[in-house]
């Protein structure tokens, strides 16, 4: 394999102070045979050369290892599963007798079994400040108006 010398007006990658990526530029200024000065070929902007940054290579020295921390998982689960098994829970303690018809003028505690026409049977989890309540149906949690 042969290493072609650079020499300026070539082209080569480097940090773009401007882009703020590593890009395509032009070498314009050389000093001893290193780079110093460059022009982005994407911005137009001319700055001093700011080589890309290298991957770091692993330690592999064994005195000098940390022990390795444990891998975190991001709990990226479904909201929607939580207030399933969330009704899944409370199913069977409702009494549907105890349910009162849904009502937008109606006044509602948490707690409260309500039968709503589209969504069924549900309960008050919580109450809005602005007229509103929050109902765990079977289908998630609803934010219904009331008085």
């Amino acid at each position: 394999m042969t290493t072609r010398t650079l020499s300026a007006g070539d082209i080569i990658d480097a940090r773009c102070t401007r882009c703020r990526k590593v890009m395509n530029h032009r070498i314009i200024a050389m000093v001893e045979g290193k780079v110093v000065r460059v022009e982005c070929n994407t911005c137009g902007g001319a700055h001093n050369y700011h080589p890309p940054e290298k991957p770091k290579a692993a330690s592999t020295t064994a005195g000098s290892r940390k022990p390795a921390a444990p891998a975190r998982t991001s709990s990226k689960k479904d909201p929607a599963a939580a207030e399933r098994a969330e009704w899944a829970s409370l199913r069977p303690t409702m009494n549907t007798e105890r349910a009162t018809a849904y009502d937008m003028s109606g006044s509602y505690r948490v707690n409260n079994l309500v039968e709503h026409p589209t969504f069924g049977l549900g309960v008050v989890k919580r109450l809005v400040p602005t007229s509103k309540i929050e109902v765990l149906f079977e289908a998630g949690i609803k934010l219904l108006r009331c008085k």
